[in-house]
C-alpha cells in the first residue's frame, strides 16, 4: 500500500472571488490574441480522437506560447498604440473577419501539429500505422512543412515577405 501526499491547497483572500475554471474545449489566450477553440483545430488539422483532449491542449499551449513570443515587439507596438486586441487592428477581411485572425490561428495550428507529429511518430492524422517507406518519408517531411506553414502566417501579419531556404 502506498500513498501521496499533497501539498495544502493556497487558501483565498478573503474577499477575493475564487478564479474561474477554464471552459472545456477551449485554450484561453492573453486577452490581446484569440482563444483557440479545440474543435475547429481538430476540424482544420484532420486530427481525430487518436489525439487526446490532455495532448492537443498541451500542444496548442505550447504553440501559442511560441507564436505570441514571435509576434511580441509586434503586438507591442500595435499595444502601444492603444489597439486592445488583434481582431482590433485595422486589416482586409476574409470571409467576414480579419485576415490577421485567420493567419494567427494557421499558426497556432500549424505549430501545434508539427509538435504532434514529432512526438507522436507512430501516428499520423488517419490514426494509421506507419508501416511503409512513403508513410515514413511524410512523417520525416511533415512537421517542417508544417512550421513553414507557421513561420509564413507569422510573415504575413507583421508584413515580411516569404522566404525558404536550403543548405544543399
Amino acid at each position: 500500500m502506498s500513498f501521496i501526499a499533497l501539498p495544502p491547497r493556497a487558501q483565498p483572500v478573503a474577499g477575493t472571488p475564487p478564479a474561474p475554471l477554464p471552459v472545456p474545449g477551449i485554450v484561453e489566450n492573453d486577452g490581446w490574441f484569440p482563444d483557440i477553440l479545440l474543435t475547429d483545430m481538430r476540424d482544420a488539422m484532420r486530427l481525430d480522437g487518436t489525439v487526446t483532449d490532455a495532448r492537443l491542449v498541451q500542444a496548442v499551449v505550447d504553440a501559442i506560447l511560441q507564436v505570441n513570443r514571435e509576434l511580441a515587439d509586434w503586438q507591442g507596438k500595435h499595444a502601444a498604440a492603444g489597439i486592445t486586441a488583434l481582431v482590433d487592428v485595422p486589416a482586409t477581411r476574409i470571409n467576414r473577419e480579419s485576415r490577421l485572425l485567420a493567419q494567427y490561428r494557421r499558426a497556432v495550428y500549424s505549430t501545434a501539429k508539427a509538435d504532434l507529429i514529432e512526438r507522436y511518430r507512430d501516428y499520423d492524422s488517419t490514426a494509421t500505422s506507419v508501416s511503409d517507406k512513403k508513410s515514413m518519408e511524410w512523417l520525416d517531411e511533415a512537421p517542417g512543412a508544417q512550421r513553414r506553414n507557421a513561420q509564413w502566417a507569422i510573415a504575413d501579419i507583421v508584413g515580411r515577405t516569404h522566404l525558404t531556404v536550403e543548405l544543399i
